[in-house]
């Protein structure tokens, strides 16, 4: 196939795609552009390996910073490991991707999306989204596409298509929606607590503009003249199946009905009719075709028999309305919490019980300095202030395996916890902590990501951050069978695993703050999706109820051990001046006081120290040092140093001026030492500032009333 330009008019911005041009030997590629950002995908399929018995997708986002403009931090100045946004964006490609290619198909995908140029208007993640089902199609891969995302923002009361980062930082919503021609394929949406409303007519604005992309897409594929070859799935062979069922079935779906029965006992349960059942298989005959079938593939039984078990649940839900816990459908499961339940060194813990998932989070409060920085990242924002973080241990579902640095599913939920506490969490002017979250799995049996958000506001609540509400959240789930579907409240484990959909929605009791949509079927309607979203509400007040039990407000005060904050405004001229030559003079205060400095390139200087009062010392020095002073003005001062013309005075932190032996009294001095010692405390003004910064004083002309307001001052200071 040679070079094909295309160009999308698109709610008033230009896509345009270039398919042919770059990249020859991968299975397919498409370069997608819009504004000055520029996306390079390709897929590549490659033959399965053997006893594969599962997708191997892979699906990788590259950010390279030359395409801001930029040159890598670090001595080897070249990109290492991919940043959090990085990960994110993978995730985000691979979710909608995932559910549209054939149940059967083994081959090994790879999808590698790089960002070759990126301006501040277009952000390339949604594009790369788009550009993902391009290039799959490109590369004639079974796939029941194509697919498209794009990002929803509401600025004032209108919806935009694929907004700025300014509109997307300025509005109340930042929602990415991505579907196919079946319907819609994943959410996911930061809100300020928006209503269940107003999210579902986001939802379907998006979707309508998704639908013109897969439009285009089809005139694409039509104007090439690509052909898509219609691969046959493989034969499948039902006899160990039919065996299975035969066997097991009415065990295994009295075992489902167990509604006493926990996940532990459930499992252990099923495990042994398993176990039967191979054991009933290995004594017969060498040439039976069930034993021959079962030994064939090491995995064929298990997935067999884990394909019974789904098909047995879901029926079960479908037909009885009845869950495996004997739940109703839009039931939750008990609910527990505590705080405070880690020593106060952590400045804030909460504990979050749900069924048989449990969550511990703790809060730790830092200072500006801890803020994390994103100089190596694409993203516009440098700073981050919130930092959530989740980890998944292996005992927390009883397994043993070793131990590494977190993975995507880990940064996935982390970020999608942080998302839905960044709108209650107080501004900077009000709070300027750097704050961190860490979420600790210690038991999982499903929504460990929402049982994060309700372990978090906990934590918060308890470490005293003013948030302006608490937040939780649920996951709902879904069984579809042909046109009979079942939305399930606060789905666990097998719920997940077998079921259909993964609804995650947080917010508080005014509205919506994140949500996050997977499916593992090809589309969803949105009276579906709608119903899902309104059963959730119920759910999260529920819940919300069981905290409010808890801890109803942040704390007044917060754990003597985290540091206290001063915060003051300098003039930004007068940056260089505290801080000095080489820091040596912001060096010095820190070692006087003990107290940490922060200063921003506004003049924004933080203060912070365990003790408030090496804090409150710090800040008179400073104070002292970029106070400007005025010919007149009075003031206590300490004499620090005497010389044969005069005495040197300390009247403001950092501030010192010399007292002419001829302005120490009204009458003539003879030695200085007459008149002050060293350590003497004396009222003073302000006589002269010549053009050298030299600061002249004088202890005449003071009238009483100065001297009066000068000393009140100085004790309030002390």
């Amino acid at each position: 196939m040679g070079e094909f330009e295309k160009s999308i008019s698109f709610d008033g911005r230009d896509i345009r795609l270039k398919v042919g041009h770059l990249a020859p030997q991968a299975g397919g590629s498409v370069l997608i552009e819009s504004g000055d950002t520029t996306v390079l995908v390709t897929a590549t399929r490659s033959q399965a390996r053997e006893g594969i018995d599962f997708l191997p997708l892979t699906v990788d986002y590259e950010e390279r910073l030359y395409a801001a403009g930029r040159i890598p931090g670090g001595i080897m100045r070249r990109e290492g490991r991919p940043p959090e946004k990085a990960t994110l964006t993978s995730r985000l490609i691979d979710r909608p991707l995932r559910p549209l290619f054939p149940s059967w198909l083994r081959d090994d995908l790879q999808i590698v999306a790089l960002t070759l140029s990126m301006d501040e208007l277009v952000p390339p993640d949604v594009l790369a989204v788009t550009g993902a089902s391009i290039a799959t199609l490109m590369a004639k891969i079974p796939f029941n596409g194509p697919m498209a995302a794009v990002r929803v923002g509401l600025v004032g009361d209108d919806f935009i298509i694929n907004p700025t980062y300014a509109e997307i930082e300025a509005g109340d919503l930042d929602l990415i929606v991505a579907g196919s021609p079946q319907g819609v394929i994943m959410v996911e949406a930061g809100a300020n607590q928006l209503s269940e409303r107003d999210i579902i007519e986001a939802i379907e604005f998006g979707y309508e503009a998704v639908q013109d992309l897969i439009r285009a897409q089809q005139d694409l594929i039509a104007e090439i003249g690509l052909e898509i070859p219609q691969e046959e799935p493989p034969e499948v062979d039902s006899t160990l199946e039919n065996y299975i069922r035969d066997r097991a079935g009415v065990e295994i779906k009295n075992i489902l009905s167990q509604f006493d029965f926990d996940k532990t006992q459930r499992d252990t349960a099923l495990d042994a009719v398993k176990e039967s059942i191979k054991a009933a298989i290995t004594e017969l005959a060498e040439e039976d075709s069930i034993r021959v079938a079962a030994l064939a593939n090491s995995k064929a039984l298990d997935n067999t028999f884990k394909d019974l078990t789904k098909k047995l649940m879901r029926r079960q839900i479908i037909e009885d309305n009845v869950r495996v816990d004997g739940r109703k459908l839009d039931e939750v499961r008990p609910v527990s919490c505590d705080v405070s339940i880690l020593p106060k060194r952590v400045h804030g813990s909460g504990l979050f019980n749900r069924g048989l998932t449990q969550v511990l989070s703790a809060c730790t409060l830092g200072t500006p300095g801890d803020a994390q920085s994103l100089a190596d990242d694409l993203q516009q924002d440098q700073h981050k202030r919130y930092l959530h973080h989740y980890n998944f241990p292996p005992f927390s579902v009883g397994e043993t395996k070793p131990l590494r640095a977190p993975g995507r599913r880990e940064v996935g939920h982390g970020a999608l916890a942080e998302r839905a506490l960044l709108p209650v969490l107080p501004p900077k002017e009000q709070f300027p902590y750097v704050i961190r979250v860490v979420s600790e799995v210690l038991s999982s049996n499903g929504s460990t990501s929402m049982g994060s958000v309700c372990g978090s506001t906990l934590a918060l609540m308890d470490a005293g951050v003013p948030i302006s509400k608490p937040v939780s959240g649920a996951a709902m789930g879904l069984i579809k069978e042909g046109d009979e579907v079942r939305v399930l409240t606060d789905i666990q484990g097998i719920e997940d695993f077998l079921g259909d959909m993964d609804f995650k929605v947080a917010g508080t009791d005014k509205g919506i703050t994140a949500l996050q949509m997977d499916m593992k079927i090809s589309g969803l309607s949105l009276d579906i999706i709608s119903q899902a979203i309104n059963q959730a509400k119920a759910a999260r007040l529920h819940i919300l109820e069981k905290m409010l039990q808890t801890i109803e407000q942040p704390r007044p005060e917060m754990s003597p051990y985290a540091p206290r904050l001063l915060t003051i405004r300098i003039d930004p001229d007068m940056i260089g001046l505290v801080i000095g030559p080489g820091g040596k003079t912001i060096k010095g205060i820190t070692e006087e006081t003990g107290a940490k400095i922060d200063i921003e390139d506004d003049g924004t200087v933080t203060i912070s120290a365990v003790d408030e009062t090496k804090a409150k010392k710090a800040r008179l020095i400073i104070q002292g040092m970029t106070r400007k002073l005025n010919e007149g003005d009075v003031y206590v001062g300490k004499v620090t140093r005497i010389i044969p013309i005069g005495a040197f005075v300390e009247f403001l932190p950092g501030k010192e001026g010399m007292i002419h032996i001829s302005q120490l009294a009204d009458y003539r001095v003879g030695k200085v030492e007459d008149e002050v010692t060293v350590g003497d405390e004396v009222i003073i003004k302000v006589r002269e500032i010549d053009n050298k910064g030299r600061i002249n004083l004088t202890r005449l002309g003071i009238h009483p009333e100065q001297a009066a307001a000068a000393r009140e001052a100085a004790a309030v200071n002390r």
